[in-house]
């Protein structure tokens, strides 16, 4: 496990495992997710736990369970729950998404969030470290797979965040109706106003009516080329 360090200034202390550096992608999730009435959460393919840290940050009354298959990951994230005082409002299972039927209840969380794989086998030549091609690529868990267990996992009416890539989307839509959710929230994250989506973040109600919402999207950067201030905002650096 590598040192501490903040967040933020101020903020929650993170140690990294050596297989799921800190990116974007999960920062961006937890900042997307919606929180609001939300009593229990949880994070499939929890790595690190950035994304309970992040989210139990924002919500008081929040608790967060994080799933992790890799057992030096899932400690890694239970120090970080301990390092920042959250040990009573988290916990970590060491355990497969694909056996969350006999890890957990039915309709046990009111949030499920995961930043997924985002390669399917075949699409690209993945990295020889296992634990890292696990992670970049669907080897240990596709997205039919994941969308299955969130299904299960939560509450009628819950809500489901993801992270994914663009190219994605009708695939996501798919698996996330096919398993009982309806997708609400899409919001493209772009490097600048001239770039096109480099990310999708979205949000699935369980069992909710048709009726898509595309909010505005996200730029990393500004006119200046340099952090937009929304980015700046997100990362408590304004």
């Amino acid at each position: 496990m590598g040192e501490f360090q903040e967040l933020w200034p101020g903020g929650p202390v993170f140690s990294q495992a050596a297989h799921f550096p800190l990116g974007t992608d999960s920062v961006l999730l937890a900042a997307f997710a919606n929180v609001r009435g939300v009593k229990e959460g949880i994070d499939l393919g929890c790595g690190s736990g950035v994304l309970s840290l992040l989210l139990l940050t924002r919500a008081v009354g929040l608790r967060m369970t994080g799933l992790e298959l890799l057992a030096e990951s899932a400690e890694t994230a239970r120090d970080n729950l301990r390092a920042n005082g959250l040990e009573a409002r988290g916990e970590v299972v060491c355990g497969d998404i694909r056996d969350s039927r006999t890890l957990f209840g039915s309709g046990a969380f009111d949030l499920v969030v995961a930043n997924p794989p985002y390669y399917p086998l075949g699409s690209g030549a993945l990295p020889d470290d296992p634990a890292q091609a696990a992670a970049r690529g669907e080897v240990s868990c596709t997205l039919c797979e994941l969308c299955a267990a969130a299904g299960y996992l939560c509450r009628s009416g819950g809500r489901f965040c993801l992270v994914h890539k663009p190219e994605r989307l009708a695939a996501v839509f798919g698996a996330m109706r096919a398993h009982g959710f309806e997708p609400k929230r899409l919001r493209l994250v772009c490097v600048d106003a001239g770039a096109a989506p480099s990310l999708i973040l979205v949000e699935g109600r369980r069992g909710g009516k048709p009726g898509l919402s595309i909010e505005p999207a996200l730029f990393l950067r500004g006119e200046d080329g340099g952090e937009s201030a929304e980015l700046r905002r997100i990362y408590h650096r304004e």
